[in-house]
């Protein structure tokens, strides 16, 4: 063989072998769905190097099926370990398949809706056409490997490069190793491995999370008596949005006109930091871990809770005392078993509210439309009950674009029109930016801080305590990377003694909330219920 020829078999090798490290170490580039390549090496293709060099040892060839049946398994690899590095970013979390599989339609269904039909589009023809094209020069690479575990020195050269690096990953896997060049790529058949356990964990039951027992919900409820108690789950309204400086410097024009609606409602408000028992989503677990008062952090989890016949939550509460207990849900669009197990006498879904409105993305309603919508069906009027309200709010849920108009005449939001075409046009003109949802999150935040500004503001003659509260941080694409599960918790109200009581257990006064979180969320309905009246009961309260 000429020395050409032999250069060439071995750029050929090196360039084989380079493409294969490649697709298994290359990381994301946050905050986008987007990878690059690296320089870090993958121990896992040096294993597999060394096992066909001593495969080849012993006379083994494979043949053009194995090589394809082998570049099909690379191409898995490569799809985990997409997964993997890029639902971190973009999510904050990990993905666990068994119970975020089943939301993946309706996620989907979401993005048909908001997103760019071309953008739709072009997902669509990626998730068809990456694996197949992947698999091309996937084969390629491996099947030019294969012919040179065929020649004596090329089989040796390979053998040496899969054991030194192997070596050298044992030894920077080591806790202090002594040398981090190179530097290796975390290992991708984990991931795999990891969803198997999770998957066999929940088909299984083992070692399942025992639930702890009932927490007691006791409180005479005295420093609310007579007073409307709203819990209001603020959408993807996390920490971030005072610790980012982007949006701290965003939403400050916003959160000086809520407080000048507190304070010109005659009302006062304290807050702190609780920690979510989720991240980007997921919100009903923040839900059930308030008014249950036990951690929920997975649908497991959620569902045996809510197949026990404990059914002391603290809508129940309230309503032992002589409270209508109302669920406003302007998300929901099918049967919500849930709302039995909290024990609400009435719930306002899609079809009770009955929106009739402009559409704005996914959710066709605005939050500000389902607080004026509650507002005329339970509020308005005398002689009646006191209120404890429910409310998960949609409006700031992600992509955050569009965002309805804020609309300071309340009365027109029950109307057919509630907007003038400018209004609405100027809305619509600001699809999301999927590599950039920041700006987005300020515009969508601004709106539901004017939106329970204005409220107070229209019931300023009314006895409110609002509990104003985050169910959990926006995406991480928002938040950025490392962020804290923290959420800001708003207690509005004009009851001083309600007020100091929870300025006893950490909560400041005003707007700004204090790091660290004073509790978790779950540990928050027991300050609340100290704070809501005595828990003679229980001993509990200062």
């Amino acid at each position: 063989m000429s020395m050409m020829a032999a250069a060439r078999r071995w750029a050929v090798l090196g360039a084989a072998l380079a493409l294969l490290n490649a697709a298994l170490t290359f990381g994301n580039i946050w905050p986008t769905p987007l990878v690059r390549w690296n320089s870090t090496l993958s121990a896992e293709l040096a294993l597999f190097l060394l096992v066909l060099a001593l495969a080849a040892r012993r006379g083994w060839s494979p043949s053009r099926r194995a090589v394809g049946a082998t570049a099909v398994v690379f191409v898995v690899l490569v799809i985990g370990r997409y997964a993997d590095v890029t639902v971190q970013s973009l999510f904050g979390r990990e993905i666990n398949l068994y119970w975020d599989s089943r939301h993946f339609t309706a996620v989907g269904a979401m993005l048909a809706v908001v997103a760019n039909p071309w953008l739709v589009a072009l997902v669509v023809a990626a998730v068809i056409v990456i694996p197949i094209a992947l698999h091309i020069p996937i084969r390629w690479a491996l099947r030019h490997v294969a012919v040179s575990l065929g020649d004596p020195l090329s089989r040796r050269a390979l053998t040496a490069l899969a054991v030194v690096t192997l070596v050298l990953g044992g030894i920077q896997w080591r806790e202090e190793p002594f040398t981090e060049i190179p530097q290796f790529a975390s290992l991708n058949t984990p991931t795999y491995a990891r969803q198997g356990r999770l998957l066999a964990r929940e088909l299984s039951g083992v070692n399942r999370r025992v639930l702890p027992a009932a927490p007691s919900i006791d409180s005479d409820f005295s420093r609310v008596a007579g007073a409307d108690v709203f819990v209001i789950f603020m959408e993807s309204y996390g920490a971030t949005a005072w610790d980012r400086p982007e949006f701290l410097e965003g939403l400050a024009p916003a959160r000086s006109r809520l407080e000048a609606a507190i304070a010109a409602s005659g009302r006062q408000v304290v807050s702190a930091y609780a920690e979510s028992p989720t991240f980007g989503g997921s919100s009903w677990l923040a839900h059930v871990s308030l008014l249950s008062g036990t951690e929920v952090r997975d649908g497991d989890t959620n569902m045996r809770l809510m197949a026990e016949p404990r059914r002391n939550t603290l809508t129940t509460a309230f309503k032992r005392h002589g409270y209508r207990t109302v669920a406003v849900m302007p998300g929901l669009r099918r049967a919500w078993p849930e709302g039995e197990f909290y024990g609400f006498d009435a719930i306002y879904g899609e079809q009770e509210l009955a929106y009739r409105g402009p559409s704005f993305g996914w959710w066709d309603m605005t939050d500000q439309y389902a607080l004026a919508k509650m507002d005329a069906l339970a509020v308005a009027g005398t002689n009646r009950q006191p209120l404890f309200v429910f409310f998960p709010t949609v409006s700031t849920h992600t992509p955050f674009l569009p965002v309805p108009p804020y609309q300071p005449d309340w009365a027109k939001m029950l109307e057919r029109r509630p907007y003038d075409v400018l209004t609405l046009d100027e809305a619509w003109s600001h699809p999301p930016d999927w590599l950039d949802l920041g700006p987005g999150y300020i515009k969508a935040m601004s709106y539901a801080f004017d939106t329970i500004g204005g409220y107070l503001t229209v019931r300023g003659d009314r006895d409110f305590v609002v509990v104003l509260i985050g169910d959990h941080q926006p995406p991480a694409v928002v938040t950025g990377d490392g962020a804290s599960w923290e959420v800001p918790v708003h207690v509005i109200a004009s009851r001083p003694e309600l007020l100091t009581r929870l300025g006893r257990h950490g909560f400041r006064d005003g707007l700004a909330p204090a790091h660290p979180a004073l509790t978790s969320i779950h540990g928050l309905m027991p300050v609340l219920l100290d704070a809501f009246g005595d828990r003679s009961a229980t001993g509990a309260g200062y």
